[in-house]
């Protein structure tokens, strides 16, 4: 099951007191909902009524048309039985009138819910729904030929507190209903549906807008939505309100976890309706990896809530409105990746600061003239001279081998010398060469010894050259690298503390193109703009008859694009290979089909598994994104965990 819901928020134009208008305009907002295969459809606060009816609220005309309008919205709901409906209406108990919201589907009022959170206004017409908690509707004329109820025996309907879950034996999500003033209140009824389990919170409101309100409406939806881990969707009454004292918004959101992911547009607004997917699973994730959500959700263990059911066992949305980024680890936009990408530097700054500053050392890396050993290099000569010293204390060796590139060799010395570090050239051919005589390998013979000598001799020289000038060796190697295990254990895998640890690959040369008009780097920017465009390679083959890099990391692994992908839904939210591939095939589906896709997926899961000791024995490192596979706080897994259910569902897609 791929776990999305799709919701719908719709804001009538409504005719305050002509509950038949209402009523009918909520109808045809419901077929369109079932057209666009919408799972839950909101509508705002008194929806049926108008929000704007003042005293008419005591009107007895008005209850007996709520109750025949109330009853055509249900006969409705029968026609589209994929659709719950979520609407606000008036409700009058003996002397006492509440202001509700009726969950109905399929023709039956599932269980009703009265508001808690009354403004002052509020307060000359209604009683706050914690004097209704507990009640059953029978006497109000509701109950008519048997339109309502939900296996409720009679025709009573429960006066719930606002839960209700999508399937009763076998749930497939949960739903809790507040209003909109708990938005704004100091201890909210959505914190504890939350805690009690909702993963989808849907708020009704109407509110007369005033200057500045959508602004704060939008900080504390995303605020709550993040702080709850929810899918929260706000629907607020719309402008055909009375405007006798003000104006009504007609605003409305839909946020999952801090995210608004879609608003309508307008200032002011009314007749329309905003549809999209959300993740249920993702919610489902964030939660079991949030301490704070389940020590503050077992709180309310032992406060099972007054739950009501709709009978689904599948919600119908294939998740085709979900906004995905293919590189979900970089910002969609120049403005906030820029941002991001400073920032993403300076935690790795600070970090290697630190560790210099701790232990008195100074930074010794290979600069190869690639990616990665270049971003490394970038934030030594920034860690040092935020610590007041000079940049030649950052000491840089290139060691040329077999397959060093011209392009490559010169952007190394270029970077040395532009940057003003200390340089060093250390050749490893003659090395290597007789590592191989004394081992007995065939140098014509270009296997994985060959590749894995020159890694190993390269760290060994580091590691030996940084005890001569008081340093410590500083790794290179980035996140995407230890997920694949594309790495020689013991040497490029191997250093004293490794500053990339937590970056994937497709991050790195945004990193570096953020950071290269920083003036400490003005010298070296022109250098740095070639590197960006220099194929990902280890350059452990040599070049070909041009002189040209002829290994390319890409065509032997795959695309890191992908490779990212894959990781990042893994270690985030713990997804499988069959949600993963469909949501793969949908953000890269102008890039690679499915059959590419389920080969590249095939490969990372069988490296993911199979290369985990690797990251066992990984050095410190900073930590610079919310996820990592450092073995001490982030990824903990056997090296000989088993990988066949996981390549079972790849073989079955």
């Amino acid at each position: 099951m791929l776990d999305f819901i799709r919701i719908a928020c719709a804001v009538p134009d409504v005719a305050v007191a002509n509950v038949e208008h209402n009523a009918q305009e909520i109808c045809k907002y419901l077929a369109e909902a079932d057209g666009k295969q919408v799972d839950v459809l909101v509508f705002p606060e008194l929806a049926l009524t108008g929000a704007s009816c003042g005293d008419l609220f005591f009107e007895d005309a008005l209850h007996k048309a709520v109750k025949k309008g109330l009853k055509t919205v249900a006969e409705c709901s029968r026609e589209y039985p994929g659709v719950t409906v979520v609407v606000g209406f008036p409700l009058r108990l003996g002397m006492q009138v509440f202001n509700c919201a009726a969950v109905l589907f399929d023709g039956c009022v599932a269980g009703i819910t009265a508001k808690r959170t009354l403004t002052n206004e509020e307060k000359r017409w209604f009683t706050s729904g914690e004097h209704a908690a507990e009640q059953e509707i029978h006497d109000s004329g509701l109950g008519v030929d048997g339109i309502f109820g939900a296996g409720v025996e009679g025709y009573d309907i429960p006066m719930t507190d606002g839960f209700y879950t999508f399937g009763e034996f076998d749930p497939i999500g949960s739903m809790g209903v507040v209003f909109g003033t708990d938005l704004t209140a100091p201890s909210s009824h959505a914190s504890t549906l939350a805690l009690q389990g909702a993963e989808l919170i849907v708020s009704l409101a109407a509110e007369p807008e005033v200057v500045g309100s959508r602004a704060m409406r939008h900080r504390q939806l995303t605020a709550q939505s993040e702080a709850l881990n929810c899918v929260y969707a706000y629907c607020s009454a719309g402008m055909m309100e009375s405007t006798q004292d003000g104006v009504y918004c007609g605003h409305s959101m839909i946020a999952e976890n801090g995210s608004i992911l879609a608003e309508n547009a307008d200032f002011t607004d009314s007749g329309y309706m905003i549809v999209m997917d959300c993740d249920l699973g993702k919610i489902r994730a964030i939660r079991r990896r949030s301490a704070a959500f389940q020590s503050a959700a077992a709180d309310y263990a032992q406060f099972e809530p007054d739950a009501q059911w709709i009978d689904w066992d599948s919600f119908r949305s294939d998740g085709s409105l979900y906004h995905l980024n293919k590189l979900p680890f970089i910002p969609e936009t120049k403005e906030e990746r820029e941002s991001y990408c400073r920032e993403v530097f300076q935690i790795q700054v600070s970090g290697l600061k630190r560790r210099l500053k701790a232990i008195n050392c100074n930074p010794v890396l290979g600069i190869s003239g690639g990616l990665d050993s270049t971003l490394a290099l970038l934030v030594a000569v920034e860690a040092v001279r935020q610590l007041g010293r000079d940049a030649s204390t950052v000491y840089g060796i290139t060691l040329p081998c077999f397959g060093t590139s011209d392009r490559t060799y010169r952007n190394a010395w270029d970077l040395m010398k532009k940057l003003g570090i200390t340089s060093h050239e250390i050749s490893i051919k003659n090395a290597v060469t007789q590592h191989f005589l004394d081992i007995g390998h065939d140098p014509e013979n270009r296997n994985t010894t060959y590749e894995n000598g020159q890694a190993r001799e390269r760290t060994q020289i580091l590691m030996d050259y940084s005890s001569t000038v008081n340093g410590i060796v500083v790794g290179t190697g980035d996140l995407s690298e230890l997920a694949l295990g594309w790495c020689t254990y013991n040497g490029d895998h191997m250093s004293m503390y490794g500053v990339n640890g937590s970056v994937p690959k497709s991050l790195i040369r945004w990193i570096v193109e953020a950071v290269a008009d920083m003036p400490a780097f003005a010298p070296a920017k022109e250098t740095l703009m070639d590197v960006l465009d220099t194929p990902i390679s280890p350059e452990l083959l040599p070049p070909d008859a041009k002189g040209q890099i002829a290994q390319q990391t890409e065509d032997i692994v795959g695309p890191y694009a992908l490779h990212d992908f894959f990781l990042y839904h893994v270690l985030r939210y713990g997804f499988g290979p069959a949600k993963i591939y469909h949501l793969a095939c949908r953000a890269f589906e102008h890039d690679f089909d499915g059959a590419t896709v389920k080969k590249w997926l095939n490969s990372f899961y069988r490296r993911f598994f199979t290369q985990q000791f690797k990251r066992s024995c990984q050095p410190d490192g900073v930590k610079a994104l919310p996820v990592s596979l450092s073995p001490r706080t982030d990824w903990r897994m056997p090296s000989e965990a088993s990988y066949r259910m996981w390549m079972a569902e790849i073989e079955n897609l």
